[in-house]
């Protein structure tokens, strides 16, 4: 299935610009939220095809949406992938368990970001 819709939740604007910037070569429509309760509302009403979604937010974390995303029948077909600072193995598992495909620790580059999405 090619990807043409793409969520993209980070607290940081600028976190939000350098994924957007990685993902540039996707040719995708791009959706952007700011913290977790703005994610889940996005996805349930946007339907992406993927969500690249930051775990350390105000409010409702990455975790939080997750665990809502996945629990919820409109939006549990939705990957998501993790972009975040929390990086250690714990970290990677503990994602896994919320429902997420995979983990991205920030820095990351654009071809990091490029392969997890020709993979998914």
């Amino acid at each position: 299935m090619p990807i043409q819709k793409i969520l993209i939740c980070d607290d940081s604007q600028t976190d939000l610009m350098n994924l957007r910037n990685s993902l540039a070569d996707a040719n995708c429509l791009f959706i952007t939220a700011s913290n977790g309760d703005e994610a889940v509302k996005k996805a349930k009403s946007e339907q992406p095809d993927v969500i690249f979604l930051d775990i350390v937010m105000p409010g409702m974390d990455g975790y939080a949406a997750c665990r809502t995303l996945r629990d919820d029948p409109e939006t549990k077909h939705i990957p998501v992938i993790f972009v975040s600072s929390k990086s250690q193995k714990a970290d990677r598992v503990w994602a896994q368990m919320q429902g997420a495909k995979d983990l991205i620790a920030k820095p990351y580059n654009a071809k990091e970001i490029a392969d997890k999405l020709a993979n998914l």
